[in-house]
């Protein structure tokens, strides 16, 4: 199939696909991808026509490049520009800390989601995936029997048409709002910590720093504290992306407006980033994290990436989760499981690949947002570097499976420790 190849509504009349895709994202297709690679008949399709935009820090870690490496986007994302880690900034320090996950790539990027999205679609495509764009999952239609999908109800965007596409499996990758997960069961719970954010992109004569830089001391317009920080992620192409985002949760919701908080933040770093010009394309979200969803599987179907809830609550990262979740979703299909198996096998994978470390990071991430606790750990942690390059390393995801040094072993400990304590564990 070429780069120009789609369905059109009309096309989808009787069609039938062994797997359908909801959502073409790093998720969505970062599974199509890898379940086409399978050999599985395969079915991507989205809400929108490409290239499409989405709200994002455009943020790639270390474990995101390692993944995207394995689609074989490497040399691709080399061209992109790449950074040596984090230039942290707050309580009157600032640290250069390099990427330290020794099992992965020493190097980071940072990419525009309208260009990363639309690459990692069309790799999915050369991969043998069909696609379907501008085409919105409204409904489902069940089998009576064991509630499994038997079809998915499309709304064609721009002509109202209302067509369905048959599967024997179902991937909902839509999304931290997941609608069509709502339908399906799906549920949000706020009461651990969550994510409200805003990015927006200005011209900036440091667009190639070899540094992406965060300002963990984040204040508001009345110099208060926020359990929050703010960004400067270099994209290499005379622009920087710029956003701020904030912690919450039920107990302690985020009162601030970050559509003009990002204004703020963006007037207080324009000498030292030589930011010319307003922001363009503001754009906020709200961010399930931390596995905070339950209803991710059922008899035929399975949530992936943003739509279950797989976000960091330290960083308010997703690409590498989403990518993970496709590779592993796609194994899992291409092994032909029972319908226990979707349901109770993938909450059960999740929770075992992520749970411990989800749960001690949502933890962490709910001290965050008590002021008193920021206000006096936030100076403690900055004059120590070691402390900070640990941080780093629990922050950005960069423990893997493979490590087996005293902080891999330690994180470990305390996510086992954490999620016994947890009234309601991730994913469930």
């Amino acid at each position: 199939m070429s780069s120009t190849d789609s369905l059109t509504a009309r096309e989808t009349t009787d069609l039938e696909t062994d797997v359908l895709v909801v959502g073409a994202g790093p998720a969505g297709a970062g599974t199509a991808t890898w379940a086409a690679r399978h050999g599985l008949d395969t079915l991507l399709v989205d809400a929108e026509h490409f290239p499409r935009d989405k709200p994002c820090g455009d943020g790639l870690t270390p474990r995101a490049i390692a993944e995207l490496t394995k689609l074989g986007l490497g040399d691709w994302l080399d061209g992109r520009g790449t950074n040596n880690g984090l230039c942290a900034n707050g309580f009157g320090q600032t640290l250069y800390l390099e990427w330290n996950g020794p099992n992965l790539p020493k190097h980071g990027s940072a990419v525009p989601r309208l260009e990363l999205d639309a690459k990692i679609r069309q790799v999915a495509i050369d991969s043998g995936v069909r696609t379907l764009d501008g085409a919105r999952a409204v409904d489902v239609e069940r089998d009576n029997i064991n509630g499994a999908v038997t079809a998915v109800i499309f709304k064609q965007e721009t002509t109202s048409e209302i067509f369905k596409i048959r599967c024997n499996r179902l991937i909902v990758a839509d999304g931290v709002r997941s609608q069509l997960g709502r339908r399906l069961g799906r549920e949000w719970h706020r009461d651990t910590a969550y994510g409200v954010a805003a990015r927006g992109y200005i011209k900036s004569d440091r667009s190639d720093d070899p540094w992406i830089t965060s300002h963990l001391e984040l204040r508001g317009t009345e110099g208060e504290l926020l359990s929050g920080y703010g960004w400067i992620f270099p994209l290499n192409d005379g622009e920087v992306n710029i956003g701020v985002g904030s912690l919450a949760t039920a107990k302690r919701p985020a009162d601030i407006n970050v559509k003009s908080l990002i204004n703020f933040y963006t007037d207080s770093q324009r000498e030292t980033f030589k930011l010319h010009g307003e922001v363009r394309a503001p754009w906020s979200a709200m961010l399930p994290m931390g596995g905070a969803v339950s209803g991710v599987a059922g008899p035929n179907w399975m949530l992936v990436g943003d739509a279950a809830g797989c976000v960091n609550p330290l960083n308010g990262e997703g690409i590498d989760y989403g990518l993970e979740t496709g590779r592993l979703a796609a194994q899992i299909l291409a092994d032909k499981p029972s319908p226990a198996q979707f349901t109770r096998g993938w909450p059960h994978l999740l929770r075992e690949h992520y749970g411990p470390a989800f749960s001690a990071a949502r933890r962490l991430a709910g001290l965050l947002t008590i002021p008193e606790f920021l206000t006096k750990a936030g100076p403690l942690g900055m004059r120590s570097e070691p402390l900070m390059r640990v941080a780093l390393r629990v922050m950005g995801n960069l423990v893997t499976d493979e490590d087996t040094d005293a902080l891999a072993h330690v994180w470990r400990l305390a996510g086992r420790a954490s999620i016994n304590l947890d009234e309601r564990k991730p994913f469930s």
